[in-house]
């Protein structure tokens, strides 16, 4: 991650851009679907639960 990817909040807290925050919804869900057994057709609810993680974890 470079120093450009982090953005600093109103607080000073440094956040994540759009891009990277993306791609680490894209390999929490790829690690959910995995966990999973590999099933096809969730790949929305494994997104949509990657999301929520993700988000989380950003603002703590």
């Amino acid at each position: 991650m470079t120093k450009e990817t982090r953005l600093r909040n109103s607080k000073g807290k440094a956040r994540v851009d759009q891009q990277t925050l993306n791609e680490m919804i894209e390999k929490k869900a790829y690690e959910i679907y995995e966990q999973r057994g590999r099933e096809h057709g969730k790949d929305l609810d494994d997104w949509l639960e990657a999301e929520k993680i993700v988000k989380k974890k950003e603002r703590n």
